[in-house]
């Protein structure tokens, strides 16, 4: 339930005055972390997707405490790209029982939450395609934005086309549960959300993975070849950009699960 929900329930009910009402909604939108960082609480109730706490550039010590403001004003928050010394900090601080942790490095990405938090019940079905191995970690970015927004996620991973028969079992299986949109990670020529997007008359996102050798193997080459796509139906976001992926994906499941009878 949004802040702004429950504050008109509360108004509602008599529990709060309409003075008090005003101050609440002048602080709800807001919430300065010191002299660090100026958190955007209600952002999941506007746009549908919550603010998330990327931990690249920031130290230990800056992740730990906006971690633990949001944790007493919404009850969870999701950070991306932690390393070892920011994931230790972050369980030492608060506890490995509230730290669920998903990825490996350079893109380890947790849900930390109070005992009392619960995702949202289950609305609208993705499904994640990884081409390698090494792109699970993106694809576990998606992942945790699927699941505090409540969307399941169905997950395929190591089915690139350099065997590409191991995508035919995959597909079935997307194509019999019915998904609202796929998204598709691969490095190196980045050539199989083009497979993918040939093969459903599904929404399928790309995500280019910075996985390769030598020249364009940072990602260059597969966010080429994906823009390039002669696939229709296939959209494309920045390099690495599991996050943006998998919020795109669960906002069409969302959207999708509005309209099922």
């Amino acid at each position: 339930m949004s802040n702004n929900r429950r504050l008109l329930e509360d108004l509602a009910a008599g529990r709060i005055t309409i003075d008090e009402a005003e101050q609440k909604i002048r602080g709800f939108n807001l919430d300065r972390v010191g002299d660090l960082a100026l958190l955007d609480i209600d952002r999941d109730a506007r746009g549908g997707v919550p603010e998330v706490v990327m931990a690249v550039t920031k130290t230990a010590a800056d992740v730990t405490d906006i971690v633990t403001r949001l944790l007493e004003i919404k009850g969870f928050a999701v950070v991306s790209r932690l390393d070892s010394e920011k994931l230790y900090a972050l369980r030492s601080a608060l506890g490995d029982d509230q730290v669920r942790i998903y990825g490996r490095e350079p893109a380890i990405t947790a849900i930390v939450h109070t005992p009392q938090w619960k995702p949202p019940s289950s609305s609208g079905r993705i499904a994640l395609i990884t081409a390698g191995t090494s792109d699970i970690p993106y694809a576990d970015e998606a992942r945790v934005i699927a699941e505090v927004l409540g969307v399941d996620v169905l997950v395929f991973t190591d089915v690139g086309v350099a065997g590409i028969h191991r995508l035919i079992e995959p597909m079935k299986k997307i194509v019999e549960a019915d998904v609202d949109a796929i998204v598709v990670f691969a490095g190196m020529e980045g050539a199989l959300p083009t497979v993918v997007a040939a093969l459903v008359d599904i929404p399928v996102i790309g995500v280019p993975v910075p996985v390769g050798y030598g020249f364009g193997g940072k990602g260059e080459t597969a966010l080429a070849s994906m823009l390039q796509s002669c696939s229709p139906g296939l959209a494309v976001v920045n390099i690495g950009n599991g996050i943006g992926a998998g919020a795109v994906a669960s906002l069409i499941a969302l959207r999708a699960n509005r309209k099922r009878p």
